[in-house]
């Protein structure tokens, strides 16, 4: 199935907010300063939690689980982890996981990663940004927010045929961004006292 997503709506005149392009050269280095700098103010005691919101149906929508399974694969401890190739969250199950978690965690600090449609020169642009995605907005659906903080991939322009421009995004830009999200991710996680790279990823 197609998933609906959110449009980029991201001023990178915000303070709180960041937008680099994914193909810099510092990217990565940017990404994971910004979310270090937004994870040290959550306590140790709250749980993060990751939800990588998407489908592997749609080549442009799979921004999220392709960021999923590559978190995966580097095993972080303690990471608890929604959204990858193998189990997606999509717009079928969302509301479902968001049950799930709040059943089962605390007051839980969530961060969603998601796709996101925007202006032609924002294409391959990753967002960090405080607060929830929306991620039915781009396509009037009614989805509920997601996500404390998310980071968003620009990965085709918006505006027209939202569905058919999903279906005919570049795979090599997507799995590209995923890669930075990703490695911007375990570099961001991996520094924090209180992640550790084990065998033992959380994958709830």
């Amino acid at each position: 199935m197609k998933i609906p997503f959110h449009r980029d709506t991201q001023k990178t005149k915000d303070t709180d907010n960041l937008k680099v392009m994914h193909s810099d050269s510092d990217s990565i280095e940017l990404l994971s300063e910004r979310l270090c700098t937004s994870l040290q103010h959550v306590p140790p005691h709250q749980p993060i939690i990751l939800v990588c919101v998407g489908t592997d149906r749609s080549t442009g929508d799979s921004l999220g689980p392709l960021v999923g399974s590559q978190l995966k694969k580097y095993s972080i401890e303690g990471l608890h982890l929604y959204g990858t190739l193998d189990h997606p969250i999509h717009a079928m199950n969302l509301n479902e996981t968001l049950t799930t978690i709040s059943q089962h965690f605390n007051n839980p600090f969530i961060i969603a990663v998601d796709a996101c449609l925007g202006q032609v020169t924002s294409v391959g642009c990753i967002q960090i940004g405080q607060g929830p995605v929306k991620p039915g907005a781009g396509v009037n659906k009614e989805l509920p927010p997601v996500g404390n903080m998310h980071i968003t991939g620009i990965v085709n322009v918006g505006g027209f045929m939202e569905y058919f421009v999903l279906q005919n995004t570049r795979l090599s830009l997507v799995m590209n961004m995923s890669d930075v999200i990703a490695k911007s991710f375990y570099a961001a996680l991996t520094s924090k006292q209180r992640w550790k790279v084990t065998p033992l990823l959380r994958i709830d």
